[in-house]
C-alpha cells in the first residue's frame, strides 16, 4: 500500500531550537507537511511561498516580533496562525489577536492542546 503524502502543510516560526523540533514532531504527526523558519522576516517569505494551512508563530524573535509577522501575514492570507509564546500579559494575548492570531497559546503547553487547538480552528475554517 502506498505511502499517502500529507495534503496540508504548515510553517513553523521559531527561533528555539528545541521548540522548533518539537513543533515539527508534533505536526508531522497531525499529517502536516511542516517547513520552519528560525526568524520572523524569513517566516514571512516561506508564509508568502508555500501558503500554508497553518502557522505556528513565537512572539519572541531575533529579527522582528511575532505581533509584526502576523500583520505582515495578514496582508497576503488567511492562514490559520497560532501564536505560541511564554508572554502571559493579557494585553499581550489582546494584541496577539489584534495582530491577526486565530489562537494565543502560552508556553510550555502540551503538544495535545496544540493539535485540538489546530484541528477545530481548521474544522470551523472548512479546510
Amino acid at each position: 500500500m502506498p505511502i499517502k503524502e500529507p495534503s496540508r502543510t504548515a510553517v513553523v516560526i521559531e527561533d528555539d531550537d528545541d521548540v522548533r523540533d518539537l513543533l515539527h514532531t508534533v505536526l508531522t504527526g497531525s499529517g502536516f507537511l511542516v517547513h520552519t523558519a528560525p526568524a520572523g522576516l524569513a517566516g514571512v517569505e516561506m508564509v508568502r511561498r508555500l501558503m500554508p494551512d497553518v502557522v505556528t508563530l513565537d512572539v519572541g524573535l531575533p529579527d522582528i516580533d511575532g505581533f509584526e509577522v502576523a500583520e505582515r501575514i495578514r496582508r497576503f492570507s488567511t492562514t490559520f496562525i497560532v501564536m505560541l509564546t511564554a508572554r502571559a500579559a493579557p494585553s499581550d494575548e489582546k494584541r496577539g489577536f489584534e495582530a491577526g492570531a486565530n489562537r494565543y497559546l502560552r508556553k510550555p503547553f502540551r503538544p495535545a492542546e496544540l493539535r485540538r487547538h489546530i484541528q477545530e480552528g481548521m474544522a470551523a475554517a472548512g479546510v
